[in-house]
């Protein structure tokens, strides 16, 4: 029991840490309650559609300290107070950063429903392996500029990282990270199945800097 301490200490503060929904709270400051608004998500490009570039970038720099939070802050102190956990480490952080992805996108504050775990998961990506990060962040840029869909693009990301897991990552003897990440990966791209259906109807919308995404139209429908 002693030895599974941290991962239960640490996965428990790092959902609970997940689960405080930025997004929401960011709105709330300004007066809107964003589960009403756009897609009715608390991620940050729903944040940034409805009230513009700051709060928009600031809900997503916020989930994304969520998860970067966890699997390096929150797992060192639990390694650190009910440790050691030696070697483990990487699991370890593994452990907290996945809990705070899941927090985010079950929020335990918001009835269980929440944003679609991007930013947290780029976070926890990053805490883990800054490689695989970099490729994530490579997929999503080039799709994102090729089509302007943020959803297509975070779905691209994640499958991008569920492979890195498995080929830029030092080698795990276990395969748990790896693993893991892929199952992560999958979540995150399942999350999206109410943007993969509106991609496919035509009706996505396509991500405007000015703060509010052009109105879809039967043009922009994936072939």
């Amino acid at each position: 029991m002693h030895a599974a301490l941290p991962y239960l200490a640490g996965a428990a503060a790092s959902y609970v840490l997940g689960s405080i929904p930025f997004g929401f709270l960011v709105a709330r400051s300004r007066g809107v309650d964003i589960r009403t608004k756009g897609s009715g998500n608390i991620g940050a490009t729903n944040v940034f559609r409805t009230l513009g570039k700051g709060p928009g970038i600031l809900t997503f720099a916020l989930d994304f300290a969520k998860g970067l939070v966890a699997a390096l802050a929150v797992a060192a102190a639990a390694d650190r107070l009910l440790g050691p956990v030696g070697a483990d480490l990487p699991c370890l952080r593994l452990a907290c950063g996945a809990a705070a992805l899941l927090g985010h996108a079950f929020p335990l504050f918001l009835g269980f429903r929440g944003g679609k775990g991007v930013a947290t998961g780029v976070g926890l990506v990053t805490g883990l392996s800054p490689a695989s990060a970099g490729v994530g962040l490579g997929v999503w840029l080039a799709m994102f500029l090729a089509v302007r869909y943020v959803s297509l693009a975070s779905i691209a990301a994640a499958a991008a990282v569920g492979v890195a897991a498995w080929t830029v990552m030092e080698p795990d003897p276990h395969r748990v990270v790896p693993v893991v990440l892929t199952i992560l990966a999958a979540l995150v791209i399942a999350l999206h199945r109410a943007n993969v259906a509106r991609l496919l109807r035509g009706t996505e919308h396509r991500f405007s800097f000015r703060g509010r995404s052009p109105r879809p139209s039967g043009a922009g429908r994936l072939r």
